[in-house]
This record gives structure tokens, sequence and C-alpha cells, in this order.
């Protein structure tokens, strides 16, 4: 392809709403356009990079006896009604109705089209396991899109789902694409991407996997233990606490505070540190607006992931009223008194403490001297705290864990039969008998995952793309096309590389050598070749590589095999 008809803008001023370099340089490079917040529109780059992903995702699938399949992007609530999450989903699902009055919703997940689409073909024991997956355009409004491809409402994924007899035959292909996922990843070139336990959320099921690029800039925190194998997103994290309790109990007293609401201002005045102190946090459940007041730590903090897995429901920050019985800023589990129903939690970093300080439920007012088992007697104590840098490690126990950020580029979880039984999808058995399939589901997200190898490798300049899936293969550029020799030259070299199926585009524009290197660089293609005057008086071409760590001059008689051998290179390099 010639540059000078490629549709789409350069520039070299990065854009003010950019906050992350991928969004800039792909905005900066004419990669994409913004349609609406969260929106956007794909240029021929950025086009030909997610085709290229998609052809390695395809190859990856089929490998594993993978079926593609299409499910529709506009659904009937009628599906969603039957697994129960038209009603449960909060309003990422966008929900609408059509002209006959319809009530309809945008997929943003496929699990109820896939059972719809197979829970009449798989009714004997015979036809398990298989898997199907698809390729298509979701819709999730998401309320704070940002970062460009990395957190959008309508994205491009891939999904999987396949179908078990047994946990264990699902547990053998969870494995299969656990493994497919770590070359699908090495094959578009973040290699370096890792595994984590994570929470499965509105998905559902037991247990579930996030592919997680780590990066300053990742929008998710992960929990990595620096002496063992340990790693977790912080939302299914275990917070793990060695309570560990004073010599002798001192007696509750009531002390006076006058003006003063938060826990930091509460230890500052009693001179003790946060985690010698109990502080409140209180939701509402979304469904009922019920109050959940949850004592925790002084010096931790919810895990509302936790809070809400175990509620079994959605919550947010409570609106304390006059009405509701609660003291705001002077909340504590001793006397604790709430109008209507309402939740109460105790986090397991409070278990088998004493003398801390907490709300005495009546303004201006604190205890000191709080012992949880003498105080509060019967409280029973779960996990819903964050695990903290520096904490102690779920698996080896030791005070090894640090918080890492992380963008999750794909994610595997084990659903079970939550779908099949809701949406009554069964089968008979060798014996006649009727059973539930159990189901994994396998994602991963076209756009992101383009816009997170662009964050992983780029320079000031421009994304570097990996040769297996660049928008092209060689960047030719031809400085002074003015000069007859020179263009003529490079116009035949052009034909030349295209007769052999080498991806190239060719910039022959009368441009400075900076307008043209800088377009290359923000285009990051992997070989770059450069004819020019000089170059021919010497009878050779500039070759070099994007990432600079090739740099050659080659006899023209030489180029095509050269640059072919390069990519080989390349490639091997990638699978290996």
């Amino acid at each position: 392809m010639k540059l000078d008809k490629l549709v789409g803008e350069r520039f070299k001023e990065k854009p003010s709403d950019c906050v992350i370099e991928s969004h800039a340089l792909m905005m900066r490079g004419g990669y994409m356009k913004d349609v609406a917040k969260g929106i956007y529109s794909q240029y021929t780059p950025l086009k030909r990079i997610c085709q290229k992903i998609e052809t390695i995702i395809r190859q990856e699938m089929d490998a594993i006896d993978g079926q593609e399949v299409l499910f529709p992007v506009a659904l009937p609530a009628a599906l969603w009604d039957e697994s129960g999450r038209y009603e449960s989903v909060g309003s990422e699902l966008l929900r609408f109705t059509d002209r006959n009055g319809s009530k309809m919703v945008l997929g943003m997940t496929h699990e109820e089209a896939a059972v719809q689409l197979v829970r009449d073909y798989a009714k004997s024991y015979n036809s398990y396991p298989f898997m199907i997956y698809q390729i298509q355009t979701k819709f999730r409004d998401e309320a704070r899109p940002r970062a460009g491809l990395i957190r959008v409402r309508e994205f491009t994924m891939k999904d999987a789902y396949s179908f078990h007899t047994s946990q264990e035959d699902l547990e053998r292909y969870y494995q299969i694409c656990y493994e497919a996922y770590n070359r699908i990843f090495a094959r578009a070139g973040i290699p370096e991407v890792v595994t984590v336990a994570s929470d499965s959320g509105m998905m559902g099921g037991s247990l579930s996997h996030e592919y997680m690029l780590l990066t300053p800039i990742g929008e998710d925190s992960i929990a990595i233990c620096s002496e063992c194998d340990y790693r977790a997103n912080m939302e299914a994290a275990e917070s793990v606490i060695e309570n560990e309790k004073d010599g002798s109990d001192e007696p509750l007293t009531k002390v006076h505070t006058p003006n003063i609401h938060t826990i930091e201002e509460i230890c500052d005045f009693l001179k003790s540190p946060l985690e010698k102190s109990c502080k409140a946090v209180v939701y509402q459940k979304n469904m009922t607006d019920d109050y959940v007041v949850i004592f925790i730590r002084g010096d931790l903090d919810v895990n509302e992931t936790k809070l809400t897995n175990f509620l079994g429901e959605e919550v947010h920050p409570a609106v304390i009223t006059a009405e509701c019985g609660l003291n705001a800023g002077y909340i504590g589990p001793v006397n604790l008194t709430v109008n209507g129903d309402y939740t109460v939690i105790y986090d397991q970093s409070l278990q088998g403490t004493n003398n801390l300080s907490c709300g005495a439920n009546e303004e201006e007012y604190h205890y000191t001297g709080l012992c949880m088992e003498r105080d509060v007697p019967n409280a029973e104590y779960i996990d819903v705290a964050k695990i903290v840098d520096g904490g102690i490690c779920p698996k080896c126990g030791k005070k090894t864990i640090h918080i890492s950020r992380g963008i999750e580029v794909g994610n595997i979880f084990q659903l079970g039969t939550k779908y099949t039984e809701s949406m009554n999808m069964q089968y008979l058995d060798a014996d006649g008998e009727s059973h539930y399939p159990i189901m994994g589901c396998y994602g991963i997200g076209v756009g992101r995952l383009a816009a997170s190898v662009c964050e992983a490798h780029h320079d000031d300049f421009g994304p570097i793309w990996p040769i297996s899936i660049a928008p092209w293969q060689v960047h030719l550029c031809c400085l002074r096309a003015d000069d007859p020799e020179a263009k003529t030259y490079a116009d035949s070299l052009y034909k030349e590389l295209q007769k052999a199926h080498i991806e190239v585009i060719y910039d022959d524009r009368n441009v400075r050598p900076g307008v043209m290197f800088s377009d290359a660089d923000l285009l990051g293609v992997p070989i770059r070749l450069v004819v020019s005057p000089r170059n021919m008086k010497e009878s050779v071409v500039e070759l070099s590589s994007r990432d600079k760590s090739v740099q050659d001059k080659v006899a023209l008689t030489e180029v095509v095999p050269t640059v072919k051998k390069l990519m080989e290179e390349m490639m091997q390099k990638l699978e290996a």
C-alpha cells in the first residue's frame, strides 16, 4: 500500500485527554478515532492488527478442537431472565425495548446465548465434551471508560464456552485452554503476561484465572508473593492477618471526642496507631437499601468484591440519615442499634484483639479498651479486607506480598452448572439419568490486547509492533522521490516485495526525511528499508528494525532474501 493513500492523519502533539502512552500513540498514529465516550472507529492500521490477532486466536482455538460460531449482538431479555442475570446485573447491561415492545439487551457476554444454541443438540452424553467460540462485538455500558482501548464500552472479544459431563473433564480441558492462552499471548508479542487467581464476579463459577500484563498504568491491582508462585487479583486475594493481643485487657471506657469523625482523627486524638482501632464502614444493598455495617481494623480497607460475594448482591456506599439509627462518625460494635433490617459483619482482622478504640454510638463519644471476645462475644468473623503491600502470603505464610498493577488481557472461568441448571439444559447419561452439563468460559478482548502490546512495547516515538501482528511487515521509504534513480529502484523494490507476498507500506511522498521517519515510527512496522540517492551510489539499501536491534546496509540484489530471512528470525523468536 502507498502511504500517501492511507486514510487517517498522523501528528506530533499528544492529545490532552490521553492518560497512557498506548492511547496517545494510537491516536497520534492514525489507528483510531473516538466516536463517543468509550467507543472508537478503527482506521486501517488498527484493523489489520486486530485481524492478525484474531487469526492467531482462531488458530489456537481450532487446534484445541474449538468450533467457531456466532451469536447475536442484540438478545431478547427473556434469555437473561432464564439465567437470572437480567435483574442481577447492574447498569453495565444495556437494556432497551424494540418497536414491538419486547425487552432486549445488547450482549456484554454470551453465556445465555451459548446455552440456548446447544441445549437442544447436546441431549446425550455421546455429544460431550465440546467447545464453541465466537469473535464478536459486545457492548458494556462502562461507567468510567478510560485509557483508549483498555477500558471501553463497545469492544470485540473472543469468548469460548466448553461443555462437559464431569468436573474432572472440565479441569482437563481448562488446563488445555490455559496453555493455549499462553501461546496466544506469546505469539502476539507479550510472553511476559502472567496468570493470577481472580474473582468470578457476575460470571459465577468456582475457579477463575486472569491473564495480566504487569504495568504501572494497569487498572487492576495484583497481589504477588516474591517467595513463592502465589499471584492473585486483589479482589480475590485472601487477607491473612496475624492478630496479636496485648498482655492484659483494659476496661471499656467512654471518652469525650468532640468534632472528631474519621478513624485517623480519633487515633491522632488518642495517640494510638490505626491498627489498634476498630472502624465502621457502612454500605446499603442495591436492591433493598438495607444497611450493611462492616467492622474492620482501622488500618485496613473493605474489599467490596468479597463483600458482595458474601452478601450475594451488589452494594453501594451508604447515605446515613437521622432516621436509620446510625450515628455517623461514632459507629461502634458495642450497643449498636439500627432502625430496620441491617447486616453486621466483622472482619477477621478483629478476631482475638483487645484494647482497641471504636465509636460509642453516641455523638462526640468513642470507647477505648475494646476487647472483642469480652465486649462483642457473639461476633462471627469473615474475610472482607483488602490484602496489603507487605502482607502475609496466603500460600507460603511469609510477609512477602507486594502489590503491582496490571492490565487484564484475558480470563478463563470454571462456571460449573450455573447457566445449564438455571436454563434447564440437561443430557442423559449411559444409564438414562438426567444431568446438567458443566461449563467453562474463556475470553480475550481483541482491541485491549492490541493496546496492551503497544503499552508493553513502545518508545518515545511510537509503537514497536511484533512481526506477528504488525499492520505491515516492511516499511519502504524512498528519500528524495524526485531523484529518478532512487525512485525507479524503490518502485521496482516495492513490486518485488509484493510479488514475494511480503506486506509492505510504501512511502514515496516528496516530504522531508524527518516527517517520513516520524510517520514510520508511529506506524511501528518491524522492518524498515530506506532507499536514497546516497545509498544508490553505494548500491545498497539501509535495513533496520523498529526496535533498533538490527541496522545494516544490504546490496540491492539481496534486499528481498535478506528481508525474508529477518522476518523468519523474528517469527521464530516469537514462536519459541
